[in-house]
C-alpha cells in the first residue's frame, strides 16, 4: 500500500470542528466545498505524494526524530485521527505553529536538504519508498526532493500568511 502525504489549510472554524468531530475528517479531505468554513475562504492544499518521509529526512537528518517545526511531516500538531478507509492519520497544527514552521522553512538554508541527501544512509534508514539507491532509471530522487522541498516552503509560508491552521495527513 502507497503511503501518500497530502497537506491542507484549515481555517480556525474547521480546526476546531475536527478537533471536536474527528470522525468528519474523510469529509474534511475530500469536501471541495470548505467544511466548516463560515467565510468563505478557500482551502489550500499540497500533495507531497511519497517524498514525505524523504522531506523529513532532510528537514531533520532523522527518519522519525528531528526538533520542532522542522520535524512536522511525521511528529507535533494535534492527533485528528485515523481514517478508516485508507488506514490513514492526521495532525492539525494552530495558525501559531504553522507561522514558527514558516520561518523555520524560510531560515533553513537551501543547501542543508542537498548537503542532508544521502541515498545509502536514507535505504539503510529505510525512509519510504525505499528506492533511494536504486531509483528507477528516469528519476532522479535529489532533484525531485528539492523540488518539494521548494514547494513545501511556498505553502507553507502561503498558509501562515492567511492566519491558516496546516492538517498534515499520512495515509
Amino acid at each position: 500500500m502507497e503511503m501518500l502525504c497530502t497537506l491542507r489549510s484549515a481555517t480556525e472554524a474547521q480546526r476546531k470542528a475536527l478537533l471536536s468531530a474527528p470522525e468528519r475528517l474523510e469529509d474534511f479531505l475530500d469536501d471541495e466545498e470548505d467544511f466548516g468554513d463560515t467565510d468563505g475562504t478557500r482551502f489550500q492544499e499540497l500533495d507531497i505524494g511519497e517524498t514525505w518521509h524523504g522531506l523529513q529526512y532532510l528537514l531533520t537528518g532523522s527518519a522519525w526524530e528531528g526538533q520542532a517545526p522542522l520535524d512536522f511531516l511525521v511528529r507535533g500538531g494535534e492527533d485528528v485521527g485515523h481514517i478508516p478507509s485508507d488506514e490513514g492519520t492526521a495532525r492539525i497544527f494552530t495558525p501559531a505553529q504553522v507561522k514558527q514552521l514558516a520561518e523555520a522553512l524560510q531560515a533553513l538554508s537551501p543547501d542543508t536538504p542537498r548537503n542532508r541527501f544521502d541515498a545509502a544512509a536514507m535505504q539503510q534508514l529505510d525512509i519510504y519508498p525505499g528506492l533511494w539507491d536504486e531509483p528507477p532509471d528516469d528519476v532522479d530522487p535529489l532533484g525531485e526532493l528539492l523540488s518539494y522541498f521548494e514547494e513545501l516552503r511556498k505553502f507553507v509560508r502561503q498558509v501562515a500568511k492567511r492566519g491558516h491552521a496546516l492538517l498534515v495527513h499520512i495515509g
